[in-house]
């Protein structure tokens, strides 16, 4: 009992100091492993956020303006995917008169799109001039852009033409005057040889 007495502080302190090494040791481990927890959760967060709006982003609205021998001339609201025909059917379809054969049902919308449907026997040329029929393109008598006159909207109809490279062909009219022959559009900084040729059966200058 005397050795008892004369070494207690020494084992209580002892069995102190081996709970304090254990919960420290321990500890850090269990904070460790809800810190990296946490951290992946922050770090998948924002791609899934991105993917979110990038998703929103693709799916959201366009506007189309749709003109001619319609019921409803107007503009619409659309969806990515849509096609000419959900935009007619929304200005209450096509008249008596509607040149059905001018017309490309199942092209797709696009935001700022100017729908023209022709009345049978319109002359093409009597076509306002931002206005695409859904078959030819910006109007004129053999159906192809003049890339003199097209407007961005336009532009973009043809194929490998986006807005960066629409933009790019109305400055160099606007920078150059304009184009005196097809071949001209190789000038405009974007359009290679590849492209021209995609283009060439598409376009006009006159």
């Amino acid at each position: 009992m005397i050795w008892l007495e004369k070494y207690k502080t020494i084992i209580i302190t002892g069995i102190v100091a081996v709970l304090a090494v254990f919960l420290f040791i321990s500890k850090p481990k269990d904070e460790m492993a809800a810190g990296n927890e946490l951290q992946v959760l922050m770090e998948e967060q924002p791609d899934a956020d991105f993917q979110k709006e990038e998703r929103e982003e693709k799916a959201g609205p366009v506007l189309v303006d749709v003109k001619g021998a319609v019921p409803v001339p107007g503009l619409y609201k659309m969806e990515e995917g849509d096609r000419v025909l959900d935009a007619i059917e929304q200005a209450g379809g096509l008249l008596d008169a509607a040149d059905e054969k001018q017309v490309n049902f199942a092209q797709k919308v696009y935001d700022e799109m100017v729908i023209y449907i022709p009345e049978k026997g319109e002359p093409m040329e009597d076509i306002p001039q931002m206005a695409i029929t859904p078959s030819s393109g910006q109007g004129n008598g053999n159906g192809k852009v003049n890339i003199n006159k097209a407007d961005l909207s336009e532009l973009q109809t043809l194929s490998g033409i986006g807005p960066a490279k629409a933009q790019a062909i109305i400055d160099y009219r606007e920078q150059d005057g304009p184009f005196k022959q097809v071949e001209d559009l190789k000038n405009v900084s974007g359009i290679g040889e590849k492209t021209f040729e995609k283009l060439q059966e598409s376009i006009s200058v006159n």
